[in-house]
C-alpha cells in the first residue's frame, strides 16, 4: 500500500500530506458515506482493494505476532492504528450489517491503458490535487477479493478483541458475510475478469488459495469448525496446486496466500495437535511448509514481481516459521 486517503486529522504524522479523496463514493448506493479512507496503491492514487486487504492481513498477523515487540519500541498504537484505517475503509465498501450481499466494491480510480483522459496514470500527481473523475468499480463476483477482504477483517478482530470488543464483534461479522459471498457458488469468477481498470495492475490467478487463507482466519477468529473444516478440505490443495512444488507457490503475495495460510495451519498443528479428522492434511500443509522455508534462498530468482513485495512477505513468513520450530 502506500499513503493514506481521506480525511487524515491530527494523528498524521506526515507534515506534507492534506485531506484527499473526500468524494470517493459519492457515484455508489453508499453515497451518503461514501468510500473515502484507505489507502492509496503504491504508485498511483488508485485504491485497490486486493492488495490493500492483503496488506491489512499481514499486518495484522504481524501485530498479533509481535505486539510485545512493537510496545516496546512506541509503536503499538501507530500500528494499530494503520490496521484501523484499512478496516475502517474495508467495512465501507459492501453492507457489512447484512447477512448476506449481492456485490461488493473492488477499486475506487483507475486508469485504462492509453488512456487519453485525466485519471490516475494520465496525470501523475499529488493526491491532494485530483479534480478528474474517480468511479468506485463494484463486483458481483470474486471469491479472491472477498476471500481477502474476509482475512483481512478476520486477522484485525484478534488485534482488536481486548481492546474493543465491539469492533472485534464488527469485524468477525463482515468477514462473514463476505466469506459467504465469497463461497457462493454463483459467483466463483475471478473479480477482475474482463475489467480493463483492474485485470491489467492487479490480475488474480486464482482463488482457492485465499478459500483456505480466509478460512483459516475465521477460524483463528470464531473458532467455528466449519472454517477449519474448509481450510483443510482436499479439494482447496488439489485446485489451487499447492502440492505441486511450483516455485512461484512457495513465495507469499497479494496473489498467493497459499504459503502463508499453510504456516498458519502448521502452526496450528504444530501448538494444539487437533487430531483427526485433520491431521491428514494438517501433516501435509506442515511438510510442505518446511519445503518452502528451506527453498526460500536458492529460489529468490523466481519472485516475479517486485523483490521487496515478495521477499518483506517472505522475511515475516520465514521469522514466524523460525520461532515456531524454536517454541516446539
Amino acid at each position: 500500500c502506500g499513503c493514506a486517503a481521506g480525511k487524515l486529522g491530527k494523528s498524521n504524522g506526515i507534515s506534507w500530506r492534506g485531506d484527499s479523496g473526500l468524494q470517493d463514493g459519492n457515484d455508489t448506493v453508499f453515497k451518503k458515506r461514501g468510500l473515502v479512507g484507505g489507502y492509496y496503491d503504491a504508485g498511483d492514487n488508485t485504491k485497490f482493494n486486493f492488495p490493500m486487504a492483503y496488506a491489512m492481513t499481514m499486518l495484522s498477523w504481524s501485530c498479533i505476532e509481535y505486539s510485545h515487540k512493537y510496545r516496546s519500541i512506541g509503536e503499538y498504537t501507530h500500528l494499530t492504528d494503520l490496521i484501523k484505517w484499512g478496516t475502517d475503509y474495508l467495512l465501507l465498501n459492501f453492507n457489512s450489517s447484512a447477512a448476506t450481499v449481492d456485490h461488493i466494491y473492488a477499486q475506487v480510480g483507475g486508469s485504462r491503458n492509453a488512456s487519453q483522459t485525466p485519471d490516475d496514470h494520465y496525470c501523475w500527481e499529488r493526491p491532494e490535487d485530483m479534480d478528474y473523475p474517480r468511479p468506485a468499480i463494484a463486483v458481483s463476483a470474486g471469491p479472491d477479493l472477498a476471500g481477502e477482504m474476509a482475512a483481512a477483517l478476520a486477522a484485525a478482530s484478534i488485534v482488536f478483541r481486548d481492546s474493543n470488543a465491539a469492533y472485534s464483534r464488527r469485524l468477525v461479522r463482515g468477514a462473514e458475510t463476505l466469506f459467504r459471498f465469497a463461497r457462493d457458488q454463483g459467483r466463483r469468477r475471478s473479480y477482475c475478469r474482463g475489467n480493463p481498470f483492474i485485470e491489467p495492475y492487479y490480475n488474480s490467478t486464482g482463488y482457492y488459495d485465499e478459500y483456505m487463507w480466509g478460512a483459516t482466519w475465521l477460524y483463528y477468529a470464531t473458532g467455528n469448525n466449519t472454517y477449519l473444516s474448509l481450510a483443510t478440505n482436499r479439494g482447496l490443495p488439489k485446485n489451487s496446486r499447492a502440492f505441486l512444488g511450483i516455485p512461484d507457490l512457495s513465495v507469499p503475495s497479494w496473489d498467493n496466500k497459499l504459503p502463508a495460510a499453510m504456516l498458519l495451519l502448521t502452526r496450528f498443528r504444530i501448538f494444539l495437535s487437533p487430531g483427526y479428522p485433520y491431521e491428514d492434511m494438517l501433516r501435509m500443509y506442515h511438510n510442505v511448509t518446511a519445503l518452502n522455508m528451506c527453498s526460500y534462498l536458492p529460489q529468490f530468482a523466481v519472485f516475479n514481481w517486485t523483490k521487496g513485495t515478495s521477499s518483506t512477505s517472505t522475511c515475516h513468513l520465514s521469522l514466524i516459521s523460525t520461532s515456531t520450530r524454536e517454541v516446539n
